[in-house]
């Protein structure tokens, strides 16, 4: 199945869309594996999905072809607009370009009901991103599942466990909001151009309700503080937080002694919750 458009790397050549470092750029160009992504999402046919960073198209054709009811394309990169109003044309009625800097929208204005997000986010801004998404209110979100590709070394600090190096206020953001899974990497050769490192595609599906109660924005200037020195103690490491930090950990039951990294997140938000008291 083809969608009558040009190859995407004729597209690029067409439009002169070389990928711009500052803006995180590296594009997948071929179709069977934005195709990949796209199925990876689930089901599409009844929703909206929300794509950030579209560039030349090639996934946002690949959602259209893989079925979503309709796709809403976010792209700052102004050159990238003639090509995706290409893809508008092909699929009257099912694609809305939004010419924006992705961290300044309010995504639940942007859909009358539940979205997904499916984006190969863009390396400069994807965390932020992520951290905005996870921080939402209210609770349940706008979205129903977000499939985002990152940085393999991104992806494995969002999905990354207690007493693991990657472990810090990603993988709690995360986990503590979603459940998060690792889906399958990629190559720096699946880009253009290739980067130097590999990347992955995750998935994270909203909690109803997550396991224990919490403020979200208390529990993530906590992790913040705690992890930003994350080889100290944690009596060292949160004195940027509170004035006596050893007593504040011992009323919640946790040695003062211990690193942020041996925290699981229901101690976290003991402590948050404390914090906030």
């Amino acid at each position: 199945m083809t969608d009558g458009l040009l190859p995407l790397r004729d597209v690029i050549r067409k439009y002169d869309l070389k990928a711009k470092k500052n803006l995180g750029q590296n594009f997948i160009l071929d179709l069977n594996l934005t195709r990949k992504i796209a199925r990876s999402a689930g089901r599409l046919e009844n929703h909206t999905v929300i794509e950030i960073g579209p560039g030349p198209g090639g996934l946002t054709r690949a959602l259209l072809m893989e079925g979503a009811k309709s796709v809403i394309a976010i792209e700052r990169d102004h050159r990238c607009l003639p090509a995706l109003s290409e893809i508008s044309d092909a699929y009257p009625g099912r694609l809305t370009v939004i010419h924006d800097d992705a961290l300044k929208l309010d995504y639940a204005k942007l859909t009358d009901g539940k979205a997904m997000i499916v984006a190969n986010l863009p390396y400069s801004i994807g965390t932020a991103l992520l951290v905005k998404w996870l921080e939402t209110e209210p609770w349940p979100p706008w979205f129903d599942r977000m499939t985002l590709m990152f940085q393999r070394e991104v992806a494995l600090r969002i999905t990354a466990s207690p007493q693991n190096k990657a472990y810090g206020r990603l993988a709690i953001l995360a986990q503590y909001r979603a459940h998060s899974e690792l889906l399958f990497s990629l190559p720096p050769e699946a880009f253009t151009p290739a980067p130097k490192v590999a990347s992955a595609l995750i998935s994270l599906e909203p909690r109803a309700k997550p396991e224990f109660e919490c403020n979200v924005k208390e529990l993530s200037r906590l992790t913040a503080c705690a992890f930003n020195q994350r080889r100290k103690m944690l009596r060292k490491s949160l004195t940027q937080l509170v004035d006596n930090p050893v007593e504040l950990l011992e009323s919640v039951g946790i040695d003062p002694t211990r690193r942020a990294e041996s925290l699981n997140i229901e101690e976290f938000c003991r402590l948050s919750n404390k914090i906030q008291k």
